[in-house]
């Protein structure tokens, strides 16, 4: 079986991607989210089950090209205790953006180790970067060999980073649909965005408050009728 047949028909590599941005769509590998007010995140249909789901994800925002994903998936079969590392690393990585997130929406404070996950995978990317010339500018590329296993966690901290440091971050937001908790970037022009899908959770909402129209217009007429008789 070639390798990257076992990729086929993950949901990791099949997900809308409504974020607007590489990192954000990372925090949304999940089915749903669910935030207490004591800060605990319920989790429910994880898409990021192993290192495949990894890779499925990488390829499915095209963050990987088709032969890399080939190569990384050898690898990860030769090196399985590696994959597998790395696989941890990403979901805390994961976890510790979506963190933030929510600081971010609460205007709060993020959690010091949340920002020490992200410092730790930055200076790994980091590492890895090299400045070069090009015919008319410079630019920087990743430095190290396509076998690497950690490379799509490079582009995801470099994205986070990126727009940590220099996006606006009044236009985060989170789906308010009931059972979603998915992050993401609003570029509406007047900052209007409710919903990660206006296909999805967004016609849920409008078929819930539809539905509970159509109880308080029954309960009216019921009461109407009682209040003649």
């Amino acid at each position: 079986m070639r390798p990257q047949a076992s990729l086929a028909g993950r949901p990791a590599g099949e997900m809308d991607l409504v974020g607007g941005r590489f990192f954000l769509d990372f925090v949304n590998t999940v089915g749903a989210r669910q935030y207490s007010t004591t800060k605990q995140t319920t989790v429910r249909d994880d898409k990021l089950n192993d290192y495949s789901d990894l890779l499925a994800w990488g390829q499915h925002v095209k963050l990987l090209p088709e032969t890399e994903v080939r190569t990384l998936a050898r690898e990860a079969s030769r090196r399985p205790q590696e994959a597998s590392a790395v696989f941890k690393r990403a979901i805390q990585l994961r976890e510790a953006i979506y963190r933030i997130c929510r600081a971010i929406l609460a205007k709060e404070q993020p959690e010091q180790h949340c920002l020490e996950v992200i410092n730790e995978e930055l200076r790994v990317a980091r590492g890895v970067e090299r400045l070069v010339s090009g015919k008319a500018m410079f630019s920087l590329k990743w430095d190290a060999p396509i076998s690497a296993l950690d490379r799509v966690l490079w582009f995801v901290t470099q994205s986070a980073v990126e727009w940590l440091t220099t996006g606006d971050l009044s236009r985060l937001r989170e789906c308010r649909g009931r059972d979603c908790g998915w992050i993401f970037e609003d570029l509406s022009r007047n900052r209007s965005r409710q919903w990660c899908d206006m296909t999805d959770c967004g016609n849920l909402a409008k078929i819930r408050r539809f539905r509970l129209r159509q109880q308080r217009s029954r309960r009216r007429n019921t009461s109407s009728s009682l209040n003649v008789s």
